[in-house]
């Protein structure tokens, strides 16, 4: 404590030891049993480390970051959780159209598989800001099949801390379509709790014999239809609880999200969601998630990024193409922004932009090493 002018002042380490203390007695962010045990663990490890000071430090950076993880994690939800309740005793309307995305039957909206895009192949030339990498020799070339998969209709679509980070920023015309699409997104890391990261983990892997061959949609059939030559993955559509605890996670950040994008605030109309499991050779080519009619109210797309630890593949990169509008269709310009898998990782960007997954290369070829996303539409 010090004076200025005859006002005493805490200094910044009294500020901090008085907030940390006012987390601590919240039962919110550590409940009494979880006190007393943190306490415990503290106590033993200092005892167990006495004769040497810097295994005593280690063990102590590496308690304390852990704690920190979790209480800054719950402290999150729960200021969150207190300005929601603020903005809705002085004003409700705003938030009426974020608090509740699911559709009028209280259900999620239904799900339909991914949309390619009508335009070729990106051809790829020298890219802005990522050299042109050559397509794994395990990516098929030819329709391949699994066994008792049905053949594709003949006919299908086909192409020939919290760190936020925003690419080419540019606003997202809907009225209108704009004549370039620039690449952009917003990644934020750390989405999930360490708790909530882990029991999805656990869920995706529990429920292998549930994932099914991926789709895309087709303009001869209402349904989707399996087409090797332009995605190749398993999705599993049953999700349990771990879909409102996305979408929950998701409403708390959209304002800033679209704000950063330049996209208007819009009522949820319905989610789709769904888990992706991409093994050795698979991939998704060149496309967008709203070109197709039947899935046109697809406004913001999200990938949520989780795998197991250690992580065993390479590749799955997510590249968003810069993309310009050629004889009413978009084309990649040959340039992109590739976001790497990262544990834990989401990614924002609007529906039309054109993308695509690059190929996974999983030598165990294990679905349990394989790369995982929960990814998905919000609708308008």
């Amino acid at each position: 404590m010090y004076t200025q002018g005859g006002v005493s002042l805490m200094t910044p380490k009294q500020i901090l030891d008085s907030f940390s203390e006012s987390l601590m007695r919240d039962e919110r962010i550590l409940s009494a049993p979880e006190r007393t045990l943190l306490s415990a663990i503290v106590q033993h490890a200092k005892n167990a480390s006495a004769g040497s000071p810097q295994t005593q430090e280690a063990v102590r950076s590496v308690i304390a970051s852990a704690v920190g993880e979790v209480v800054a994690q719950r402290a999150f939800t729960v200021l969150g959780a207190s300005i929601v309740e603020h903005i809705l005793a002085t004003n409700s309307a705003p938030l009426a159209e974020l608090t509740n995305p699911r559709t009028a039957e209280g259900r999620s909206a239904p799900k339909d598989p991914e949309t390619p895009s009508n335009s070729p192949g990106p051809g790829v030339k020298a890219p802005r800001k990522e050299p042109v990498l050559p397509r794994d020799p395990q990516t098929p070339s030819g329709p391949l099949r699994a066994p008792g998969v049905p053949s594709p209709s003949p006919d299908p679509q086909t192409p020939s801390q919290v760190t936020t980070t925003v690419v080419s920023k540019a606003s997202t015309a809907v009225a209108e379509r704009a004549q370039v699409l620039p690449a952009q997104c917003v990644v934020l890391d750390e989405f999930l709790a360490p708790q909530e990261l882990t029991k999805l983990t656990s869920f995706a892997l529990e429920h292998e014999a549930e994932f099914r061959n991926s789709e895309v949609i087709s303009p001869t059939t209402r349904s989707g239809v399996v087409n090797y030559d332009h995605r190749r993955s398993l999705v599993l559509m049953d999700l349990g609880r771990h879909e409102d605890v996305i979408v929950e996670r998701i409403q708390k950040v959209l304002p800033q999200v679209l704000e950063k994008l330049g996209m208007e605030e819009f009522t949820i109309a319905g989610v789709e969601a769904q888990i992706t499991s991409s093994n050795d050779g698979d991939f998704f080519h060149f496309h967008s998630d709203n070109a197709s009619e039947r899935v046109a109210c697809r406004y913001l797309t999200f990938v949520y990024f989780f795998h197991q630890e250690p992580r065993m593949f390479e590749g799955g990169e997510l590249r968003i193409h810069d993309a310009r509008l050629e004889e009413g269709l978009y084309v990649s310009e040959g340039s992109y922004q590739t976001i790497v898998p990262q544990q834990n990782q989401m990614v924002f960007f609007p529906c039309q932009l054109m993308h695509e997954i690059t190929p996974v290369k999983c030598c165990s070829q294990r679905f349990a090493d394989s790369r995982f996303t929960l990814n998905g539409w919000l609708r308008r």
